[in-house]
């Protein structure tokens, strides 16, 4: 199965076959995605992350296919069904939706109105229907009379025997296929208030009588009407045509114009009404349910990135304050590291007296610790605190708000306890503010990713399938940056290409005993640090002045002799090397080619000698709201102001201009132009000017615009925004299994 599985899968992802095996391989000896892109690219062809995680995911998709065929032709043969027939169609079956068609008729069950009509003898009559010839069927039901199987009448007869034939017609693979079809191009959702609930469920006003395709509703709908659903606020049911599903059936077993014909009708009818429509139902929405959650998934994928990958304002000495309005704001300075170096309270909104005194204090101890930052929580107080801090005017000095979601989360966790054994939640917030500024993914790798304030729906998905991405995402995001292996938590090491937090506990105590490290093959002294694990995380760890100039870039060690010979050759030193421009140009990288070295690996190694471990995060650039706008009571339609984006969902993008509530601007605000995905035109943390279009103080809704004032570009149909996903559905009609369709667009989303 492994060359078939092989050529599949390079089909499916347009590799060659080489390149899924190399992967798969590599994968198998240790080797984690980061570092297979980055450090073998000679042996993949140079795959990225993307392609490499798909090929990752769909060989494991295809063995746990393969696992399920093996059990059912153990299930068959012991069950002495297997035939050469059906022995032949399981093994060729390429998806797990029919895999499980062709043993449905075999599986074991409880139970049924076709098997008690099979212990009153009936089956021979069911058999005799569907050859529906022209024989007396009266004639033939009297043969099966029989008082003691209560089979007392010709009807109670063939009333048994066309429960045979409804359990068998709904079993059949090709009917079944038919079916999903059907359901998929004309199936329709249905959701309707549940009698009492209006009042409770005004935040699903929208869907009280709600009709929509199957085909053409967006990921985020369905999961919005599942909620209501579980919430007991709304019933959702879906819906095809009943006619033209019958007569799928029929095409399939009606074959005259006879008596017996007229029962294999009725038969078809039951089958569809008693055992298909709800078997259907349920798969169909378990399956939109599958494209909603990857759907809801690669959003929260993505915005997760954007918000790892947010400008850090690097190593400033930081003034963080937590806001509060009774109980005061919570203010710690922290040195160039993220070290808490003082913390105190200040209460600026309790009257003239005590606001003297909060700015004497902030001026004390920005002057004190030479601050050249201030972070405040965009929390309850934000504004109002960002206002006192900028009324008193300290010169060459950055105020910055910053998303405070998760800080609690870190606060009361086992982390910061660690950290701060001896400081209760409230400084531990403020110092989680503070580091955010500094390094928002040094701080954010400290809490569960499902914490961080971005996504859409994100309790409502698959929680497994969840997680997986969003760790595939700090994966992705920690080894694309790299770590300073002298200052880096253990937190964030874990998530370093061949590391987890054992080994990273590890790195850590060996640091604090030995002191800051000078070389990366130190990293080899660590207990339970083998040569995969170096050879896997090196090339992601930095060391700042390190005895090796390499050491403080992402040029592997392993490439250390090949860079070396290059100086060498050049007449010069390693340090000049990676200083000297004019140096670099000299050098022929074709000299260099190998058996194990081309030049996608020389190309980096020459980009990294330019510019040794360069942040590839942009630059940071402050950002403030409009004076005087702190409240949702003092917008107004018409008003132009700065916001920042704070989350992207399907339908649109989440804006924060400063009022405690984030607007929305809905995908068809967001440009003058059609677009299908926000994406095409924000992301995560950007600062935009947005137009209030509508305020709704009662439901604290805001309603925004980016269009410009030029006139907008006419708009497609509504349904035509989520074509996207109604080409996944197309797509599930063809081939019902869609898992690695669906990952492979939120892979490609994720990473690009």
């Amino acid at each position: 199965m492994t060359i078939s599985k092989n050529k599949k899968i390079a089909a499916e992802l347009s590799v060659t076959e080489k390149q899924v095996q190399v992967t798969i391989n590599l994968l198998e000896e240790g080797g984690t995605v980061p570092f297979i892109a980055r450090y073998r690219k000679e042996m993949t062809g140079s795959l990225d992350e993307v392609q490499i995680a798909a090929i990752r995911d769909r060989n494991q998709q295809l063995i746990e296919l393969d696992k399920r065929r093996e059990a059912i032709l153990k299930s068959m043969n012991e069950m002495e069904k297997l035939t050469p027939e059906l022995e032949k169609q399981i093994l060729e079956a390429e998806t797990m939706t029919h895999l499980e068609d062709i043993y449905l008729p075999f599986k074991p069950k409880r139970k049924t109105k076709a098997s008690v009509a099979r212990e009153k003898g009936l089956q021979k009559l069911a058999d005799f229907i569907m050859e529906q010839n022209s024989a007396d069927l009266e004639a033939e039901a009297l043969k099966y009379l029989n008082e003691e199987k209560a089979v007392l009448t010709i009807e109670d007869a063939l009333s048994g025997a066309r429960d045979i034939l409804a359990e068998f017609m709904a079993e059949q693979p090709d009917v079944r296929g038919k079916m999903r079809e059907l359901f998929l191009q004309k199936g329709s959702f249905h959701s309707k208030l549940i009698k009492g609930k209006e009042i409770e469920g005004q935040k699903y006003k929208d869907y009280f009588d709600w009709t929509e395709s199957v085909k053409t509703a967006p990921s985020h709908r369905i999961l919005a009407l599942r909620r209501a659903e579980k919430e007991i606020i709304l019933t959702l049911d879906i819906e095809v045509p009943e006619d033209d599903a019958i007569t799928i059936i029929d095409s399939f077993f009606v074959k005259g114009r006879n008596a017996s014909s007229e029962q294999v009708r009725q038969a078809a009818a039951d089958a569809f009404k008693r055992l298909i429509r709800p078997s259907m139902e349920t798969e169909i929405r378990l399956f939109t349910k599958k494209l909603a959650d990857t759907e809801a998934i690669r959003v929260f994928a993505d915005n997760a990135r954007q918000l790892l990958l947010a400008a850090p304002v690097g190593q400033k000495r930081i003034m963080a304050i937590d806001p509060g309005f009774r109980t005061g704001c919570k203010l710690v300075c922290l040195d160039e590291q993220g070290q808490l170096i003082e913390n105190t309270n200040i209460y600026p909104h309790n009257g003239n007296e005590a606001l003297k005194e909060a700015g004497k204090t902030v001026k004390f101890l920005t002057e004190k610790y030479k601050i050249e930052a201030i972070a405040i929580g965009n929390g309850t107080a934000g504004r109002e605190t960002e206002t006192f801090v900028r009324g008193l005017q300290i010169p060459d000095l950055i105020i910055v708000m910053v998303n405070e979601s998760g800080a609690s989360i870190y606060s009361a966790s086992d982390v910061a306890r660690e950290e701060f054994p001896d400081k209760d939640i409230t400084v531990r917030g403020a110092v989680s503010i503070g580091r955010r500024l500094m390094d928002p993914l040094a701080e954010l790798v400290k809490i569960d990713p499902k914490s961080i304030g971005v996504g859409q729906y994100q309790h409502d998905v698959d929680q497994n399938q969840l997680q997986s991405s969003l760790d595939d995402t700090v994966i992705s995001c920690v080894n694309a940056i790299g770590v300073e292996l002298n200052t880096a938590s253990k937190q964030i090491l874990s998530y370093i290409s061949g590391l987890g937090p054992q080994l990273a506990q590890n790195i850590v105590e060996y640091r604090n005993k030995n002191g800051a490290f000078k070389r990366r093959n130190d990293l080899k002294k660590i207990p339970r640090l083998g040569e995969k694990a170096f050879e896997q995380a090196a090339g992601f760890l930095r060391i700042r002045n390190a005895e090796h100039p390499l050491d403080s870039s992402a040029v592997h060690p392993e490439r250390y002799s090949l860079v070396e010979k290059m100086a060498k050759d050049l007449n010069c030193k390693l340090e000049d090397l990676m200083k000297d421009d004019q140096l670099r140009k000299r050098i022929k990288l074709q000299d260099y080619i190998s058996e194990t070295v081309g030049l996608p690996t020389l190309n980096d190694i020459l980009n990294e000698l330019a510019k040794p471990g360069l942040d590839p995060r942009d630059q940071f650039e402050a950002f403030s709201f409009s004076d005087g706008i702190n409240a949702i009571t003092d917008l107004h339609v018409g008003m132009i102001l700065p916001g920042i984006i704070t989350n992207i969902t399907a339908f649109g993008a989440f804006v924060d201009i400063g009022v405690h509530q984030d607007g929305l601007v809905h995908l068809s605000q967001m440009s003058n132009k059609f677009i299908k995905d926000p994406n095409e035109v924000v992301k995560v943390s950007q600062k935009v000017m947005v137009k209030i279009t509508e305020v709704d103080i009662a439901r604290k809704r805001i309603a925004l615009s980016m269009k410009s004032d030029e006139k907008a570009e006419p708009r497609p149909k509504p349904a035509i925004q989520h074509k996207p996903f109604v080409k996944k559905v197309e797509k599930a009609i063809a081939e019902p299994e869609t898992d690695i369709a669906i990952k492979l667009a939120a892979l490609k989303n994720r990473f690009s």
